[in-house]
């Protein structure tokens, strides 16, 4: 087994690790990834025989154990325990009636008991003081259920162990987006919620040529409204640089993927925006840690390893379907014909950097899609091969897939943000720039906060006899080396998050997504002085070159904020927005 970090062992015994009624543990790491094992290689039995279910047993057991590849946080949280609902990511329809709205309210509340986040488009409820001919009442409008359901997430702690986490989104044509874009602006409003804007192409056209856009009643399709798509926009980008918030989703080009276009649309997506899902989808998640790939002896990436690790864990995300516990009927239906699940990377920042490639350069970027192209080719062929094995999933037939490409997943690849697992590996978060060199983390526990100081950065500094404890002394203060004096190299190689300009941030989240089916979640970090150009920019930049989605933060812009710069608690020199789950 791989060594923990002291962080690594804080997380466990906050989230993890099994407890009695006492309060004490009943677990260690170890037997928590020998329980996480056991019980997804049960899966094996529908397939195959015992001594096949023991040996895959051991292959999760070594690739978790060994920190190469860690699920999402449900799965080890709940498999081989009493919940055994596994899944982080779901999607709930909210339809306009009173009952459907409630009966989402109440599956919610189940999903977040049981440790998933929730994604919702409330676009098909009636806008604000919309007549309602069965009461002859007015409608409160979707902003106002939004806060009913951000209330109930309030009195759920996801799983007993989390926070609840969901995403909102509202159309860009509905009548009350305009109330939504400024919703956030007041600190505390929706605190349980990411929101985002429903983005279409003929919107984005209509911002370019500087065009009226209409804003429709959802029922009737009736033009409501009739305002300046530019003005609108502008809206967007200056909230968006105030609060970080609203984000978009990019619906166009999540439905241009979208893998069973018979079964319906896609309108929305889990709580940080990895995973587009249709109503009563949900999807598992994993993560490899790429940097564990890097061949010391040879300074180079080891591909033939990494092939192993992607097989086998499209495997286990597999095994996680037929062992799940579905609190709905609905997904469990849903899931099980469709069979989407998302692996993807963690590490990114720290192999970069052990390859001695700066994040902000051309070559992190091909060598970035190089890697996930690898990726998305493995994975699709392990699903292949489980498909011949196990059969391709119920709804194929209606896929994109059919007839010639038998598939066991409809989806197989998605950028999740790790803000959690990542910790547990010891590794940077998904394929973030390193926030800061020294960071410290806040409110991630039960109002604890985390300290750490790189690692690699340090071994850096000492293989390259640059190490001086004045160094260690700055960046403990500061997160940064831009004020030390080490060469001009060094400093590219390890820009932080704030020192790497928009563009970079952009260009990464897009080189993944190019071979990634699901979605790249990614946070584009901006310093305080930037500017609303700069959010504009941004957020153009990631329409044309086909994200799924997009989310800014500018550091200060939020009071409450996660990650810090340095590890001194008075020397709080910036922070981001993002999941911590």
């Amino acid at each position: 087994m791989n060594q923990l970090t002291p962080n690594a062992i804080k997380v466990l015994e906050s989230r993890y690790l099994l407890k009695n009624s006492e309060g004490k543990f009943i677990e260690t790491p170890q037997q928590l990834f020998e329980r996480v094992a056991k019980y997804l290689s049960k899966a094996e039995l529908k397939y195959n025989n015992v001594a096949e279910a023991e040996k895959w047993e051991k292959i999760f057991y070594n690739m978790m154990s060994d920190l190469y590849f860690l699920p999402n946080s449900p799965t080890l949280m709940n498999a081989g325990a009493s919940l055994n609902q596994l899944s982080a990511c779901f999607v709930l329809p909210v339809e306009d009636s009173l009952e459907d709205i409630f009966t989402s309210l109440k599956n919610t509340a189940l999903i977040q008991q049981s440790g998933g986040g929730t994604g919702f488009n409330f676009s098909l409820l009636r806008h604000k003081g919309d007549f309602i001919s069965t009461t002859t009442g007015n409608s409160s409008g979707p902003i106002a259920f939004m806060k009913i359901f951000n209330a109930a997430t309030d009195n759920i702690k996801q799983g007993g162990k989390r926070r609840g986490a969901n995403m909102g989104i509202l159309n860009v044509d509905h009548p009350d987006i305009e109330e939504f874009i400024t919703v956030k602006l007041e600190e505390g409003v929706l605190s349980n919620f990411n929101i985002s804007v429903g983005i279409f192409n003929d919107f984005m056209k209509a911002v370019e040529e500087d065009k009226l856009w209409e804003l429709k009643d959802p029922n009737t399709k009736q033009t409501v409204k009739t305002i300046s798509a530019k003005e609108l926009w502008s809206k967007i980008t200056n909230n968006a640089w105030s609060s970080g918030d609203p984000g978009l989703v990019f619906l166009d080009t999540i439905n241009a993927a979208n893998p069973t276009p018979a079964i319906g649309k896609i309108m929305c997506t889990n709580p940080c925006g990895e995973v587009p899902l249709l109503p009563f989808e949900a999807c598992n998640l994993g993560s490899i840690d790429v940097a564990k790939f890097f061949d010391i002896e040879r300074k180079e990436f080891d591909w033939d390893h990494f092939a192993d690790i992607i097989k086998n864990s499209i495997r286990f995300l597999d095994n996680v379907i037929d062992m799940n516990t579905y609190v709905i009927p609905e997904i469990k239906e849903l899931v099980q014909g469709n069979r989407k699940i998302g692996l993807g990377i963690m590490g990114w920042a720290d192999l970069l950097t052990k390859l001695e490639i700066p994040y902000a350069s051309e070559k992190a970027l091909q060598f970035g899609e190089d890697l996930m192209r690898f990726m998305q080719e493995k994975s699709d062929i392990a699903s292949q091969e489980l498909a011949n094995e196990r059969g391709v999933f119920k709804n194929w037939d209606k896929s994109i897939f059919a007839p010639n490409n038998k598939l066991r997943n409809a989806t197989r690849t998605s950028i999740a943000p790790t803000g959690t697992i990542s910790i547990i590996a010891g590794t940077s978060s998904s394929i973030e720039p390193h926030f800061a060199l020294a960071i410290h983390r806040e409110n991630v526990l039960n109002n604890e906060s985390l300290f750490e100081l790189n690692e690699n950065f340090v071994s850096y500094l000492k293989e390259h006899h640059l190490y001086t404890e004045e160094i260690i002394e700055e960046v403990k203060k500061t997160g940064s080396i831009a004020n030390t004096k080490l060469p001009a190299h060094v400093k590219e190689l390890f820009k932080t998050s704030l020192e790497i300009e928009p563009h970079w941030h952009i260009m990464h989240q897009v080189a993944f997504q190019r071979h990634t089916d699901n979605a790249v979640s990614k946070t584009i970090n901006l310093p305080e002085k930037a500017t609303i150009k700069d959010v504009n920019d941004a957020y153009f930049l990631a329409w044309k070159q086909k994200a799924k989605g997009v989310t800014v933060y500018r550091t200060g812009s939020k009071t409450s904020q996660v990650l810090n710069s340095g590890i001194s608690q008075s020397e709080n020199q910036g922070s981001c927005k993002v999941c911590v789950s």
